[in-house]
This record gives C-alpha cells, sequence and structure tokens, in this order.
C-alpha cells in the first residue's frame, strides 16, 4: 500500500452503523448495485451521444454524464474499475455511506446534467441513474411496519383520547 491509500483510509470516517445493519435485505441491497450498474452505463452511453453535438451545453451535459457514469461503476461495481489503483478504498467508502447519503448523492449527480442541458437524451440517459438515488432513498426510510403493530398503537391512542376525554368530562361534573 501506498502512503496515499493509508492516509485515504485513515481520513475515511468510521460508519456510524454497519452496513449489515443499515436494514436491507440481500435482494434489495443487489436490486441497488444492478440498478447502480445499469444506471452507469445508461449515462455512459448517453453522455457519449450528447458529445456528439456542436452546443457547448451538451457537450458539458455528456461530459458530465460519463463521470457519473465512472462514479456510478467506482462505487457500485469496482471490478468493472480492476485497473484503478484507488477503486477498491472508493467503493469501500461508498459502502460506509448510509443509504439516505447515497441517494442524496446519486440523485444530485443525475440532476445536475438534466439542468445543464434539458433534452431527452439527458433525460433519459440519467433516469436510471436518479432512480438509483430513490431506491436508497426508499431503503433510507426503512421497513414498512406489520399491521398487528399499528392496530396496537391505535387501540393505546384510542384508550389515551377516551381517558382524557372523561377526565375533562368527570372535571366539569365537579
Amino acid at each position: 500500500m501506498s502512503s496515499q491509500e493509508d492516509q485515504f483510509q485513515q481520513a475515511a470516517p468510521a460508519p456510524a452503523a454497519s452496513s449489515v445493519d443499515d436494514g436491507m435485505t440481500w435482494w434489495y441491497k443487489w436490486l441497488c448495485r444492478i440498478a447502480g450498474v445499469i444506471g452507469g452505463m445508461s449515462c455512459a452511453l448517453a453522455g457519449l451521444w450528447n458529445c456528439v453535438t456542436i452546443n457547448p451545453l451538451n457537450i458539458a451535459a455528456g461530459v458530465w454524464m460519463m463521470l457519473n457514469a465512472f462514479i456510478l461503476f467506482l462505487c457500485e461495481a469496482p471490478f468493472c474499475c480492476q485497473f484503478i489503483e484507488f477503486a477498491n478504498a472508493v467503493s469501500a467508502r461508498a459502502d460506509k455511506l448510509r443509504p439516505w447519503q447515497k441517494a442524496a448523492f446519486y440523485c444530485g449527480m443525475a440532476v445536475f446534467p438534466v439542468i445543464l442541458s434539458l433534452t431527452l437524451t439527458t433525460l433519459l440517459g440519467n433516469a436510471i441513474a436518479f432512480a438509483t438515488g430513490v431506491l436508497y432513498g426508499l431503503s433510507a426510510l426503512g421497513k414498512k411496519g406489520d399491521a398487528i403493530s399499528y392496530a396496537r398503537i391505535q387501540q393505546q391512542q384510542k384508550q389515551v383520547d377516551e381517558e382524557k376525554l372523561t377526565g375533562t368530562l368527570e372535571g366539569q361534573a365537579l
């Protein structure tokens, strides 16, 4: 390992919750990763197509989309970037991020080229990358509760409301 990689590992913050405890099932993690890889491919192809123009904003959006594709591949599928020395370190750091942080990052980086150049190519090219951010955002919300716990909470709320109501009526009767 080089000294730069050592510094990068030391500078990486420790995760608040391990990636095992993020509340995501194994199939949902794979769905997010596959969506990231497909989003990277769509960004790369649409970004390349966007660069074949004379308009400088389209070229800038295309370059940004190809950068988005590289980042998606680096974070979600580091084996695609096996000849880049720092790929595994970046991927490990990206795995330590919370799902809401990944969601904000992926959605933000997918929106920028659309703002830069609103064309059908940028919209379709960034749609799957944005959807990857949405999937991570949904996982940040957590699991859906079961009907029994919701019914129990509602029953407890009714009891509290009835006690408050009877308490105020008894207080008025005095």
